[in-house]
């Protein structure tokens, strides 16, 4: 197969403009002879489905939560990147194109990275104007902050409650269009496959999760703004819901994976206390603009962090990397938290923990700053762990929080399966094998305020309106395998409940496929996830039945696609014989031990294709050709 990522000739800098120029337009009145499904209502679903139905297009949206404010989206707390230079201190779309590609550790393609830059001005104009609450400065400007991996101030923040912020200006765009019938919203309601009719996407099959009816919906394209998949992890700072389902079952179907091993560990959560958690909180990045990091320098110096005195604390990110000090990019971050914990230098129960220390912050600053900027965060910290960290350190470490991976689309947006566009979290295109930090509610908006709109009619203008009837045989056939499934997970009647089982494959991917991942380990996770799916198949418990209210089946499915899905995250880290980004094989790194790649081998994208289950999926490759970067070897030094 060869993938066409439908990239326009041209500059890099005129690329985005040619393209909309050179895009095919369609009449207002006969926008309205079409119809969407968008699935996913957070900030890339949200804002998709909001501005299509602004356009004239006839949507259907979903998600499974009970509204679509409640997108996980809203847990998003730092902040979201724009070029817009207010600061003076040297910021432009270039260099914010540059640091994105740069932190991804060159694995991502050029061409979408730049657009992204060049779109982020616009985002923030866009939500300004919505009534976004912003932080301003004296002066009345838009306040910024720095994030990991940049030596400018872009990030846009409101206080530590971002995502939130930003998700009500999406939501009252989309209430707009439902109030005015242009939009029509299912919320409680999973979409469990989607339907192909003469190899292009025309419809999804879903499940009304409080009355458990499986319906099919029709539509001239689909759209898929899931989210990611950190949950294959168990514990992640993701909320519970968030799941692989939607993007698992389109790639059954026959789109394309790409990159499954880029999984993405936070530098900043508060660390697992114990065997009972079932899921992480994450302490937003914009904390260490003022934050620092350190832990004793003596092993096993357990006293009281204020009573180790500054000469015997290691600021080991200042130390390592002092250029970019405590704003180091995630994935370095954790990997160097997760170095002196090894060493034994960890604090906290267990040892996995490292300070987070705004002392000399409030000494410089004085207290009511750092309770402005991060008071909301302070207060969540103190009610999780009881400490109040205006006193003590705060105590972090890394967890599962992001995932790079996601189905292949093109420039468009388009998956290899004509009319299933796939956006924000859920695809692959931007970050490559790290995204910054703020860098996911600008790709977010991006692809569905700016991006989508545009190139989804242009697809439409070489079709013709042909929305199928859902008595088509093809809806009936997978109406039948979706109940099927239902049914046999309700049939099982085993011993195990579906959190032991979620629990021991997010183990399994944590030490064999999380921060540090090597040949041995990688193939003993190979030899180990058949035998559990098999196991999960066959000793399941899900209480309750398929036509009620039943949030243990949705849970088992979402962890059957997990199980299927974690053997493509392995198959990939294995075959990825290199480190770029997060993905950090022991075997290969530094003499300082930061991650080294293998441009000459994997300066790829990898596609993946499924086969079956318990049979190897094929590879397929889209090289990543730079015009305007020279690859290097990464450096924060």
């Amino acid at each position: 197969m060869k993938l066409d990522a439908k990239i326009p000739s041209g500059p890099l800098a005129q690329k985005w403009s040619k393209h909309r120029h050179d895009i095919k337009l369609i009449n207002p009145a006969n926008k309205r002879k079409f119809d969407v499904i968008v699935v996913g209502s957070g900030l890339a679903g949200g804002s998709a489905a909001a501005t299509l139905s602004e356009l004239g297009y006839k949507v259907e949206c979903f998600c499974f939560q009970d509204s679509p404010r409640r997108a996980h989206s809203i847990a998003a707390q730092g902040g979201i990147n724009a070029a817009k230079n207010y600061q003076n201190d040297g910021d432009s779309v270039y260099r914010l194109f540059y640091d994105t590609i740069k932190g991804g550790d060159f694995r991502s393609r050029e061409a979408n990275v730049y657009r992204l830059a060049e779109v982020s001005v616009n985002i923030i104009d866009q939500c300004v104007a919505q009534g976004v609450p912003f932080a301003r400065e004296y002066s009345g400007y838009l306040a910024n902050r720095s994030f990991g991996g940049a030596q400018v101030s872009r990030t846009f923040y409101a206080r530590g409650q971002t995502g939130q912020q930003l998700l009500l200006g999406a939501y009252q765009a989309l209430a707009k269009q439902i109030e005015a019938g242009g939009v029509k919203m299912y919320p409680r309601t999973e979409m469990l496959d989607l339907v192909l009719i003469n190899g292009q996407a025309k419809g999804i099959v879903v499940r009304d999760l409080v009355t458990g009816e499986i319906s099919s919906h029709a539509a001239d394209a689909v759209v898929l703004a899931t989210g990611g998949y950190g949950n294959v992890f168990f514990l992640s700072t993701n909320a519970k819901g968030c799941n692989v389902t939607a993007i698992w079952r389109a790639y059954k179907r026959g789109a394309l994976m790409a990159n499954p091993c880029f999984t993405q560990i936070h530098p900043t959560c508060i660390p697992v206390t114990g065997e009972h958690q079932s899921k992480l909180t994450l302490m937003s990045e914009s904390l260490r603009n003022d934050g620092r990091v350190w832990v004793p320098k003596t092993k096993g110096d357990n006293r009281p962090p204020n009573e180790i005195p500054k000469e015997e604390r290691d600021y080991f990110l200042e130390r390592k990397y002092p250029a970019y000090g405590n704003l180091a990019p995630r994935d370095i971050s954790s990997r160097a938290a997760k170095e002196v914990c090894d060493e034994g230098r960890g604090v906290g129960p267990g040892g996995r923990g490292v300070y987070l220390d705004f002392a000399d912050a409030i000494e410089r600053l004085g207290l009511n700053v750092i309770r402005e900027r991060y008071g909301n965060l302070f207060e969540m910290y103190e009610r999780i762990t009881g400490e109040d960290a205006y006193k003590i350190p705060m105590r972090i470490y890394p967890a599962s929080h992001y995932t790079m991976g996601g189905l292949w689309v093109d420039y468009n947006l388009m998956s290899n399966i004509p009319g299933l566009y796939v956006i924000g979290e859920a695809n692959f295109s931007d970050h490559g094998a790290n995204r910054l930090g703020a860098s996911a509610l600008m790709q977010g908006l991006a692809d569905g305020y700016f991006i989508l709109p545009y190139t989804i009619g242009d697809y439409f203008a070489a079709e013709r309106p042909a929305k199928p009837s859902v008595d088509d045989p093809e809806f009936k056939k997978v109406e039948s395998e979706v109940a099927e499934r239902t049914k046999k997970l309700l049939s099982i009647r085993g011993r195990r409940t579906v959190t032991e089982f979620h629990r021991e494959l997010g183990k399994l991917m944590w030490d064999k496929c999380g921060m540090a991942r090597n040949e041995a380990g990688l193939k003993e996770a190979l030899d180990t996830i058949p035998a559990m799916r098999r196991e999960f198949w066959e000793d399941l418990n899900v209480l309750g039945d398929g036509n009620e209210l039943n949030q243990s089946l949705e849970y088992a499915g979402r962890v059957a696609d997990f199980m299927e899905f974690a053997e493509l995250v392995v198959y990939d880290a294995l075959t990825r014989d290199e480190s770029s980004g997060a993905h950090f094989r022991e075997e290969h790194q530094t003499p300082d031990g930061e991650a080294r790649r293998d441009d000459e081998r994997f300066s790829y994208v990898s596609a993946w294709e499924y086969q079956g289950v318990d049979q190897r999926p094929i590879l397929h490759k889209e090289p990543l050709v730079y015009e305007e970067v020279h690859l290097a070897q990464r450096s924060y030094k």
